[in-house]
């Protein structure tokens, strides 16, 4: 089952970096729950592709409902990317769109409004480096470990 996380409401803020090939790396705020560190194999499709994105929900609603809903996921956020993109669907109009599967299979998603999503250019990007990079380093371990074959009872 897809967590929308409130048809995106539930969103505050965050940044996603995909400029290491095969991770994006980063930090969302969720109603509720607060910061989520992020770490999932994959990258960004279309123009985000190998770029940091940053994001500010103008819809974000801090409600009860949250809590009930989302309080439980998994934190960090460690798995795997489906589709992240500002551009996702040829027949919708773009937008960003992120959406992944945690390590226990769970699937995320939210959609944002086109301008309330950008990607971090110039000297706005060496801000988050050392956060990246702390991320990156902290959440790779737990990536390893949780991504090997589970055993089977085959012989």
């Amino acid at each position: 089952m897809a967590q929308k996380f409130g048809n995106g409401r539930w969103v505050q803020e965050g940044y996603l970096d995909n400029r290491v090939e095969g991770t994006v790396v980063g930090r969302i705020t969720f109603a509720a729950i607060g910061p989520v560190d992020v770490y999932l194999r994959g990258n960004f499709k279309g123009e985000i592709a190998g770029q940091m994105i940053q994001f500010r929900n103008r819809h974000f609603e801090d409600d009860d409902v949250a809590g009930q809903v989302i309080g439980d996921m998994e934190n960090p956020q460690i798995g795997d990317v489906n589709l992240m993109s500002f551009d996702p669907h040829p027949n919708l109009v773009p937008h960003p769109y992120i959406e992944w599967f945690s390590l226990r299979k769970n699937h995320y998603r939210f959609e944002l409004e086109p301008e309330d999503a950008w990607i971090v250019k110039g000297d706005a990007v060496s801000a988050f480096d050392a956060q990246s990079h702390l991320i990156r380093a902290s959440l790779v371990g737990q990536v390893a470990a949780k991504s090997a074959p589970e055993e089977s009872d085959w012989v």
